[in-house]
């Protein structure tokens, strides 16, 4: 049994006196719509089985039945979707989209602090078992259903469709932090235009009598009250948070760090306006960059005198720490969040992929380079800090007890600063970190506006600059608190709850629909017709089992123990727990509406309500020699 081809648009009249047949062919009309006529009973071999009929999606067979000449002909107009000038380009996205802020921060202070070189055992195991898996799983749906993160779930179980919508207020929620600590790096690098960086000294109006120039000339002692010049340049002069009481009294706007969002939101906007074909373009420089960046500071780091202290210190084995659950915990998370499904991002970028593109191979070599990434990056982070411990005589467990980004812009600064040649090292240096972070935000913004664009293409199809445009003003609106003179304080508290427990529910939940629901044979089927092989056990076995396992322990061990969270000499109320959980709520909360949305407006009764809300409900069109075809 074959279902009929449906027609996008149009239905061709055949009694008008149109020849159906033309010797049994498919044909294609001047306007590249795709006309379907009688075949006869030949069947079609499809590219990846020359022999047997095309194996096309739930199990039917793409066999063209008899269509007499009486209107049940259909006539498919498909418009070609857009797609990567060049494989290298989609590459570069991903890489430019896994490897971000949090390669060059998160991943160095997490080593150390959980065993070191120790921690790289759970690290790849988490990796093999989980990240990567779940990394290959998105990519494979974006690639073969080729819509965004809202419509896919039409095609696979559309009573999951709140989960695009829960990611779209994710990936705003990310937009509304994540480019305030890009405007800092900004900041700093329009400061380092001078011929001595402004965070040398402690002659700067912003400086107080604790200001303590260790490596000035003078022989000058570092006390336990002692506040490096860095250290208050980062908090007195770009943060200005000693002119904000807390999350209750944020107080004003900084204005230059609003000029410097503003900038970034214009570079942002202009490189993903046009869609992929501009922004395959634009990470050829914001991908590549960072790798000759970090290999010059690595090249300088080594050479510094103390720098294998910091080696040693971030990898010495500590053993006893593997028997530690929060070691394994902090592995998942870091490689999770370092490879970043459940943004939308990764079926975004891969719906725009040729369907025969070899996903698997995309999936090893970007989550791969990520890794390595991150592992070099600590290289780059533990040298510098070993040079620190050198000059201040200290210990380097004293110098890297700064996490997240105060280890770039106080300890980090700090070192280049008293670098020769500081003021070039300091500007590619936080040119690194614009790169680093607009690639993110170009595929954080285009999961959402290819989402919504699939979602409603009679309404944003046409106009998606205008879309783009509102888009990015929101998100510039959104991060207004942040630019306040407590905004440090509001990064800090959406960096640990807006994102982490809602985007591990969000991915837990899209690996259950697809393994459980779609089915982890229907799924493996549409690899097999994209790359001509099905998947062996070992991706079923993660997919089904232990991926899933993999989410449900990190987010159970994050709701546990909910992080104390502390910033500066500021520490957060007891309330911001409560607070926190419901701006992650918020996002995570339209799952179960929309369930239920979707239970009330389907006819029948409720197991036949059930039965077609997880059933799909619209077809996916697959490549039939020359054409596409629907899978039904």
């Amino acid at each position: 049994e074959t279902e009929p081809l449906t027609s996008k648009k149009d239905v061709s009249d055949c009694s008008k006196g149109e020849d159906c047949k033309e010797n049994g062919l498919l044909v294609r009309n001047p306007k590249s719509a795709l006309r379907m006529v009688e075949d006869g009973n030949k069947v079609h071999p499809s590219q990846g089985n020359k022999g047997e009929a095309a194996q096309i999606s739930n199990g039917f067979s793409g066999v063209q039945s008899s269509v007499p000449c009486n209107g049940e002909q259909q006539l498919m107009e498909l418009e070609d979707r857009e797609t990567w000038s060049k494989k290298i380009d989609f590459l570069l996205s991903v890489i430019g989209y896994a490897v971000d802020l949090g390669n060059v921060w998160r991943f160095p202070y997490i080593c150390y602090q959980n065993g070191g070189g120790a921690f790289l055992i759970p690290y790849t195991i988490m990796a093999i078992f989980g990240g990567i898996p779940l990394f290959y799983m998105e990519l494979a749906l974006g690639q073969y259903h080729r819509n965004g993160c809202i419509s896919i779930w039409r095609k696979i179980c559309p009573i999951f469709k709140g989960i695009g919508f829960a990611i779209c207020i994710i990936d705003l929620y990310v937009a509304s932090y994540y480019n305030t600590i890009m405007a800092w790096a900004f900041y700093y690098l329009i400061s380092s235009f001078t011929a001595e960086l402004p965070w040398t000294s402690c002659t700067n109006p912003w400086n107080t009598g604790n200001c303590t120039n260790y490596l000035s000339k003078d022989n000058i002692s570092w006390s336990l009250h002692s506040i490096s010049p860095a250290e208050e340049f980062y908090t007195r002069q770009v943060l200005q948070v000693h002119r904000s009481n807390g999350l209750d009294d944020l107080g004003g706007i900084s204005w230059q760090l609003t000029l410097c969002l503003l900038l970034i939101f214009t570079i942002v906007y202009f490189s993903i306006w046009k869609g992929v074909k501009t922004s395959g373009k634009v990470v050829w420089v914001t991908a590549t960059f960072p790798y000759i960046i970090l290999f010059i500071l690595l090249v300088r780091g080594a050479t510094l005198p103390g720098a294998w202290r910091g080696v040693l210190y971030y990898l010495k084995p500590d053993w006893q720490k593997l028997l530690a659950t929060e070691v394994w915990v902090d592995a998942a998370a870091q490689i999770f969040f370092s490879l970043g499904p459940g943004f939308g991002v990764l079926l975004a970028y891969a719906s725009y992929n040729k369907f025969h593109n070899n996903c698997y191979q995309d999936a090893l070599v970007t989550s791969t380079v990520n890794c390595l990434t991150s592992f070099v990056s600590g290289f780059v982070i533990f040298t510098v800090l070993g040079y620190m411990a050198e000059m201040r005589n200290e210990d380097v467990s004293e110098v890297a007890k700064d996490a997240g980004p105060s280890l770039l812009f106080i300890t980090y600064a700090e070192a280049i600063a008293n670098m020769p040649a500081s003021t070039f090292f300091a500007i590619i240096f936080f040119l690194m970190l614009l790169t680093l972070g607009l690639d993110s935000t170009f595929a954080g913004l285009e999961g959402v506006i290819t989402g919504v664009l699939d979602e409603f293409p009679h309404v944003w199809g046409k106009r998606r600059e205008l879309f783009v445009l509102g888009l990015t003003i929101v998100c510039f609106l959104g991060s207004l608190a942040t630019l306040t003179f407590g905004g440090a304080y509001v990064v800090k508290l959406f960096e640990e709850y807006a994102t982490g427990p809602a985007v591990l529910t969000v991915v837990f939940l899209e690996a259950v629909a697809v393994s459980w629901f779609y089915g982890i044979t229907q799924f493996c089927n549409d690899v097999k017709e994209m790359l001509g092989s099905a998947p062996g056990w070992y991706w079923r076995v993660c997919w089904v089992a232990i991926s899933p396992l993999f989410l449900l322990f990190v987010t159970c061990s994050f709701l546990s123990n909910p992080p104390e969270l502390r910033l500066f000499d500021y520490d957060y109320p007891y309330w911001t727990t409560v607070v926190g959980y419901c701006i992650g709520t918020s996002s995570i909360i339209f799952i179960p509406i929309y369930m239920v949305y979707r239970l009330v407006i389907t006819p029948g009764t409720l197991k036949e309500r059930i039965l077609k809300s997880i059933t799909p409900e619209t077809a996916t069109e697959i490549p039939f020699g020359d054409i596409r075809m629907n899978a039904v």
